[in-house]
């Protein structure tokens, strides 16, 4: 397996700055997850470490070696695809073997990769029949097993659930975990769903307009957001941000107005704000509870009320900000 760094990396289409300044140190054998809403570059940038874009500056380095100018067959690493890219006139034996042929690999060195892919993948009954003949999860199963045949250094996803449906997803988010801990291989997934980036991920790395906005553990990122984007961006239903000013300071606490007339104490931050300072407070939803009077308790009127079977959520409207609890 292999590290990656990037290093100071960046991308233009045109006049457009896609990927600013973009360092990150991915470990051998992590699993990473880019993860950002439409057009943040995070496809781009998984694209520059296959080697399918080019970078405009700054470097990519897989083992130490900076593969700037590699093409993509000598990177070693494999790429599954949102769109599976499977040849419809081959069967799925053909399909897993296709890169293994173009290396010139022996017929029985082949039949080997392919039948050890297809049982770690659990598709050893579908290796016979034609792409049609498959549904959607089995296909990107095949795609994977593809993948696995080649045993690169570095496995690249780019969104590879968002064709299925949901249940398919939750399974398949179940698989590429089993799969990580199966092959212990460095693997580097992109999505726009913060849920599979929470579950599947080592390590996390939100993108916002081609800047890392924050990287780290799936719970540091939940708990100690760096930004509002971070808050509101992670986390299902997201952070509730309500404006407040702060009243008071201390080493262990803050008090602060939630702007109603409400008054809480919060556990000290690393906020630079200062006394005075309006601020805007994030609150995730089950930090809230529906209570009668109390401290730190205000009254709201309740929109909509959502139950899920596990739980509830309640949206909510405080000074015309929504809420959910």
């Amino acid at each position: 397996m292999a590290d990656i760094k990037i290093d100071t990396v960046n991308k233009y289409y045109g006049d457009v700055h896609v990927i600013k300044d973009v360092s990150l140190d991915i470990k051998s054998q992590s699993f990473t997850v880019l993860v950002g809403p439409s057009g943040c570059g995070k496809s781009t940038m998984l694209r520059m470490i296959a080697g399918l874009e080019d970078i405009h500056s700054g470097t990519i380095s897989i083992d130490g070696q900076v593969v700037n100018d590699l093409p993509p067959k000598q990177r070693n690493i494999a790429m599954v695809f949102q769109s599976y890219a499977l040849y419809p006139h081959m069967t799925v034996f053909d399909n897993m073997a296709f890169g293994l042929k173009l290396e010139k690999r022996s017929k029985d060195e082949i039949n080997d990769r392919v039948q050890e892919a297809a049982r770690i993948l659990q598709i050893e009954d579908y290796l016979h029949r034609k792409p049609k003949q498959l549904s959607g999860g089995q296909r990107q199963r095949v795609a994977i097993g593809r993948a696995i045949t080649r045993k690169p250094k570095v496995f690249l996803f780019d969104e590879p659930l968002s064709n299925l449906d949901a249940a398919l997803r939750v399974q398949m988010r179940v698989e590429l975990a089993k799969l990580h801990d199966q092959l212990n291989a460095t693997m580097i997934y992109v999505t726009h769903d913060q849920t599979e980036a929470m579950t599947l991920a080592d390590d996390i790395v939100v993108l916002d307009e081609g800047i890392v906005s924050q990287n780290g553990s799936p719970m540091d990122l939940y708990k100690n957001p760096n930004n509002l984007f971070v808050g509101g961006f992670i986390g299902s239903p997201k952070m509730n941000f309500i404006s407040s000013k702060i009243l008071s300071k201390s080493n262990e606490s803050t008090e602060v107005d939630l702007m109603g007339g409400s008054k809480i104490i919060v556990p000290k931050t690393s906020a630079s704000a200062s006394e005075g300072d309006s601020v805007e407070l994030g609150i995730r939803p089950e930090h809230l509870t529906v209570n009668a009077d109390g401290d730190g308790s205000w009254e709201s009127k309740v929109f909509v009320v959502e139950k899920l079977g596990s739980g509830t959520y309640l949206y909510l409207e405080k000074e015309g900000e929504p809420l959910v609890v």
